[in-house]
C-alpha cells in the first residue's frame, strides 16, 4: 500500500495560483479572440483572466498609444470589439510578412510598452515605447528622410500670407487635396511647437460605434471645433504591385458581406504637374481608429490633409474637421468618386446625397 502523497500547504497552494496568473497576464493578451474564447473555457481562473483581457479591450482600441483611450460600444451583436494590429503612424512591412501572415501583438494592459521602434535617431524615451513588438508584428516605421529643416525653436504663423514666421510653412503642394507643412525630425523645434499640430497624436476624445447597418464607425465623444486634428491615417505603406495584389483578395472576401477592408490609395499631383505621387495605405489588419471612419456620400465632416514634414520625404494622410462636430456625431468623409459596378457594395451613409453604392478604387 502506497503512502498517502503529502499535502500541499495553503502557502504553497497561493503561491502556485499567484505564479499561474502572472503567466496568465503575460500571454493571454497575446492571443486572438477565438484563442481567448477558447482558454477561457479550460477553468475557471482563465475564464476570469480571460474575461478581464476581453473587457481592456472593449475599453481601448488604441492599447494607450493615444492620449485618450478610444472605447468600443457594441450593442448589435455579441463581439465586444474589433480585432486588429495598432500602429499609431506608418509601417512598412517586412518582405517576408503579408497581410495575411503578420504576427502578434500585445493587447492587454500596459500595451503601450511593447511596440518596437526602429533606430531612427531618437531614444526609447522620447519616443515612448520599448523595444520588443514591432519586430512581432511583422513590420517596421516609416523614417525614409533627409537632413533639411528649420532652425527655428518655437515656430509661429504670425500673418495669414507667412511673411514672417517659419520656413517649415512656406511649401507647396497639390492643388487638388487639401495640404499643410509641418515641422520635421531635422528641425530645431521641438514637440510643443505650433507647426507640428498633427504630430502629438489624437487630441480629441473619440468612440468606436457600431451600427446595425454600417458596421463599426468612428465617432465624436466630445464637442470638435472646426478646424480641429483629428487622426492620421495609418497602416501599412505598401507597392502599387502589393496593393494590386491584396485588393484582388479582399474583393474576393467581400462578396459575403462580411468583410470590409481599408486599403487607401492617395494621389498626390507634384507641382510640375508631370508626376503624380502614389501612396496605398492598407490598414485592414494593422492601422489606427481611422480604419473605423465611414463614408458618406455629401463629404462628411472631416477634410482630408496630405501632411507634409520638413525632411521627411513620404507625406502623411491627416484628417481635420471641416465643420464644427457635435459630441455623438460620426465622423465620416468622401471615399471618392462613385463607380457604378454591378457588384459594387452598398451605401448605408444615411444622407440626403446617398448615391446608394460606396466608391470603389481601380488599383
Amino acid at each position: 500500500m502506497l503512502p498517502p502523497s503529502p499535502k500541499k500547504s495553503p502557502q504553497k497552494k497561493l503561491g502556485f495560483s499567484h505564479a499561474f496568473l502572472q503567466c496568465a497576464d503575460l500571454i493571454l493578451p497575446w492571443l486572438t479572440p477565438q484563442e481567448l474564447a477558447n482558454v477561457s473555457l479550460t477553468c475557471k481562473t482563465l475564464h476570469r483572466a480571460a474575461h478581464s483581457i476581453t473587457l481592456y479591450r472593449s475599453h481601448d482600441a488604441s492599447r494607450s498609444f493615444e492620449n485618450f483611450p478610444i472605447p468600443f460600444h457594441n450593442t448589435v451583436d455579441q463581439y465586444p470589439y474589433a480585432y486588429f494590429f495598432y500602429t499609431p503612424s506608418q509601417i512598412i512591412p517586412s518582405s517576408s510578412s503579408s497581410s495575411s501572415s503578420l504576427n502578434r501583438q500585445f493587447w492587454g494592459p500596459n500595451s503601450s510598452q511593447t511596440l518596437v521602434l526602429p533606430d531612427s535617431g531618437s531614444s526609447d524615451a522620447e519616443m515612448g515605447c520599448t523595444l520588443d513588438s514591432m519586430d512581432l508584428l511583422g513590420g517596421s516605421w516609416v523614417s525614409v528622410m533627409d537632413d533639411s529643416g528649420c532652425e527655428c525653436e518655437r515656430c509661429e504663423k504670425v500673418s495669414e500670407d507667412n511673411v514672417i514666421g517659419c520656413p517649415c510653412m512656406e511649401l507647396e503642394g497639390d492643388e487638388g487635396m487639401g495640404i499643410r507643412s509641418e515641422c520635421g525630425p531635422s528641425c530645431g523645434c521641438r514637440l510643443e511647437c505650433g507647426n507640428r499640430l498633427s504630430q502629438r497624436g489624437i487630441q480629441v476624445q473619440l468612440k468606436i460605434v457600431k451600427d446595425v447597418r454600417k458596421g463599426w464607425g468612428l465617432y465624436a465623444a466630445q464637442w470638435i471645433q472646426q478646424g480641429q486634428f483629428i487622426c492620421e491615417y495609418s497602416g501599412e505603406l505598401l507597392t502599387t504591385k502589393e496593393a494590386r495584389r491584396r485588393q484582388q483578395i479582399y474583393d474576393k472576401l467581400a462578396s459575403d458581406d462580411h468583410f470590409s477592408s481599408a486599403l487607401l490609395v492617395v494621389r498626390e499631383h507634384l507641382p510640375s504637374g508631370n508626376a503624380c505621387l502614389r501612396i496605398n495605405i492598407d490598414a485592414t489588419r494593422a492601422g489606427n481608429v481611422a480604419r473605423f471612419i465611414n463614408h458618406s456620400c455629401d463629404g462628411g465632416n472631416l477634410s482630408t490633409v496630405l501632411v507634409r514634414s520638413s525632411g521627411a520625404l513620404l507625406p502623411r494622410l491627416c484628417f481635420f474637421a471641416s465643420k464644427d462636430i457635435k459630441e455623438g456625431e460620426e465622423l465620416t468623409f468622401s471615399y471618392g468618386e462613385i463607380r457604378v459596378q454591378p457588384k459594387g457594395s452598398k451605401c448605408f451613409c444615411g444622407s440626403f446625397s446617398c448615391l446608394g453604392t460606396l466608391p470603389s478604387e481601380h488599383t
